[in-house]
């Protein structure tokens, strides 16, 4: 009874985020990628060579 077989996918529509989530996200980024670039302090590699 011309039931279709092929299911139509509804185009993607971009997601609209909320301002506050993504001000949220860039602050979570930009800490991250400070604590990422941070430097290892002398005394705490010096404790990490002594694990080996």
């Amino acid at each position: 009874m011309g039931h279709d077989t092929e299911k139509t996918v509804p185009a993607a529509k971009p997601a609209k985020v909320p301002d506050k989530d993504q001000q949220m996200g860039s602050a979570l980024r930009s800490v991250y990628q400070k604590t990422v670039d941070e430097t290892i302090p002398d005394d705490l590699l010096e404790l990490l060579g002594k694990l080996d």
